[in-house]
């Protein structure tokens, strides 16, 4: 019954998050969740939280947090906002700097949370059609009335823009807010956020839940012009000012200190995902070039849902979209080299190799 439910969100079409599995085993590929344990230093760092400190509220600030991500970068604390997670950080910007009598831009097939957001805070939104090979119409993305936003490298095709056409859409786009979501940059692409001190209109969104493997922990950033994180702020300190609790606040600061284990991380994760580029090619699958945590695959010939279906019936997990312009295709998520082993199996089986 919605009877009850606000006008807001009687026809709301909400975000579906890939499937969690419960009782069976799986190997997961269908979330892009890191393959591999955080840094040491996370369990530690929580572990020293002192419990009787829980009673207390949190540092609404997350001081420390901030200075650290800013050291990582270059910038400052006051150029640094975390949230819970960068699809709040993602939604909170959203509100703050998009109007909805301007209108918003962003590429056709990207991260299905856009639309979603758009929707949801009653925003005028353009979705800008791909090339035909999934590339992203920069000429599409200038002369924005509302805004732009945009992920690079873009999901769920893995491919990256050059920082040229990120300065290019800042040039064309001054009067307006250009959201830049990192959501996979550590992976092969290379990170807008050197462009902040130029343009006041940049932000520049990040996460711990790829390349730190801390999807549970709940961590994301904002990088920005001063004025842009007071923005954001203002949303936050509307609905809750104390979205990050002291347990992410001190595993957050300690994986982001731990440059060492982030970049082998990273490595082993690229290294595997052009391994298995290879192996799926040899296969005959089309692979698009990836900058990412994962592959966007086709497979000629054969239907994107029986190929997903087909995959699970044999313990394997990827995700699939039904929208006609990408149902052909899967993305699939790296694994250990073991998991994307038996990936390559699986499809070899299923693709009668």
């Amino acid at each position: 019954m919605k009877e009850y439910w606000s006008r807001r969100i009687r026809d709301a079409v909400p975000y579906v998050p890939g499937e969690q599995p419960r009782g069976r085993t799986f190997i997961k590929l269908n979330t892009n969740e890191c393959p591999y344990a955080p840094s040491p230093r996370v369990a530690q760092a929580i572990g020293a939280v002192e419990p009787g400190d829980l009673r207390l509220y949190p540092d609404s600030e997350c001081r420390a947090l901030r200075e650290t991500i800013a050291g990582a970068f270059g910038l400052t604390a006051d150029n640094i906002f975390v949230g819970n997670g960068s699809d709040e950080v993602l939604a909170f910007a959203f509100q703050a700097f998009f109007d909805p009598d301007r209108e918003l831009v962003f590429p056709q097939i990207s991260y299905s949370f856009y639309p979603v957001y758009a929707r949801y805070f009653g925003l005028k939104a353009r979705m800008v059609p791909m090339g035909e090979d999934f590339s992203v119409d920069v000429a599409g993305l200038l002369h924005s009335q509302g805004g732009v936003v945009l992920a690079n490298p873009n999901a769920p095709t893995g491919m990256g823009l050059p920082l040229e056409d990120i300065r290019a859409i800042l040039e064309a786009n001054r009067d307006v807010v250009v959201l830049v979501d990192e959501a996979y940059v550590d992976f092969g692409g290379r990170s807008a956020a050197g462009l902040i001190p130029e343009y006041p209109n940049l932000l520049v969104v990040h996460t711990l839940s790829k390349s730190r493997g801390l999807a549970g922990l709940r961590v994301g950033w904002a990088m920005g012009h001063p004025d842009l994180i007071a923005g954001l702020r203002c949303v936050r300190d509307s609905i809750n000012s104390y979205t990050l609790d002291r347990l992410a606040q001190a595993g957050a600061q300690a994986a982001i200190e731990d440059v060492d284990y982030f970049r082998e991380t990273c490595r082993r994760v690229m290294a595997t995902r052009e391994r298995t580029a290879r192996g799926l090619e040899a296969l005959g699958c089309q692979v698009l070039p990836s900058q990412a945590n994962f592959l966007f695959v086709r497979c000629p010939g054969r239907e994107g849902k029986d190929v997903l279906d087909q995959l699970r019936q044999r313990g394997i997990l990827v995700r699939w979209w039904s929208d006609p312009a990408i149902s052909q295709w899967l993305r699939i998520s790296i694994g250990t080299d073991g998991e994307m082993d038996a990936l390559l199996c699986a499809m070899g089986e299923i693709l009668g190799q």
